[in-house]
């Protein structure tokens, strides 16, 4: 299956570091070979840089991995295929608007029997599984809360309801931001960690790659790194529960819900 990477923090930081180990598992030390793509948000704007070629030699990734774009809200993705063909409209995360704002979603998993009726306020561009699933939660919180944006947390338990709904489907690991904070949701397996004073050298698995982000970071900047598998060797990474959601925000995980057992709440 596919790979995700997501990074919440309380300033604008680069995802370079992170992002260099999780492009080699594009075709390098991983077999995701069907594309990739990552997200940044920069105010109520958002980067969108895609491409279906394996993740390990395409000359955009090496771009990523090295200029230093800045964000608080980063989410990142690298396919193998399951549902969809290889296309640039299958390429994961998937982007649209609501209420004011980008709203950003990547999927790993399946949900290949998951065919919902739509009402055209968001109608998929690909073939995908994930795809029709993030327009059906997103016509679901239009219709829920017309044209006013509620709070995270009400966002949070909204989500949780709407998954219940859908997770005995398939398996339905997802990260998704609106640029003000990002919710993770782990259906099969998922792992996070926080980077805080005091800072230390981190090394990744898939480069002989170290950082000392004691020489990068300010004593306040607090950084949230959510990824498929761990990225580092030497740090301690948190294995989230299967059947959560989560809410990370300014850097922290702020509350996590329980999505389990699947289809409580019925389809």
């Amino acid at each position: 299956m596919c790979e995700l990477l997501g990074m919440n923090c309380n300033v604008p930081t680069d995802i370079c570091f992170s992002f260099s180990g999780f492009q080699q598992r594009g075709g390098g030390t991983g077999v995701h070979r069907d594309g990739w793509g990552i997200a940044f948000f920069e105010g109520k704007g958002a980067r969108l840089f895609l491409d279906p070629e394996p993740s390990v030699n395409s000359a955009i990734a090496q771009l990523v991995s090295q200029y230093p774009i800045r964000s608080r809200n980063v989410i990142a993705h690298i396919r193998k295929a399951t549902h969809g063909s290889v296309r640039l409209e299958n390429t994961h995360p998937f982007m649209r608007e609501l209420w004011g704002h980008h709203w950003i979603f990547a999927h790993n998993g399946k949900m290949p029997d998951f065919y919902p009726e739509l009402n055209g306020s968001f109608t998929p561009v690909g073939d995908t599984d994930s795809e029709r699933v993030f327009c059906w939660l997103l016509e679901n919180l239009r219709t829920r809360f017309g044209q006013i944006m509620p709070d995270r947390l009400t966002l949070l338990h909204t989500l949780r309801e709407l998954t219940l709904r859908i997770a005995d489907q398939g398996i339905l690991n997802f990260l998704l931001s609106n640029g003000d904070c990002l919710f993770a949701h782990c259906s099969e397996r998922l792992h996070y960690l926080v980077r805080r004073a005091p800072f230390s050298v981190a090394h990744l698995k898939d480069q002989d790659i170290t950082v000392d982000f004691s020489e990068l970071t300010r004593p306040n900047d607090r950084v949230a790194i959510i990824a498929t598998l761990p990225l580092t060797d030497n740090e301690t990474w948190l294995n989230m529960a299967a059947g959560t959601l989560w809410l990370f925000y300014d850097g922290e995980a702020v509350e996590c819900v329980e999505t389990h057992p699947a289809g409580r709440l019925g389809r």
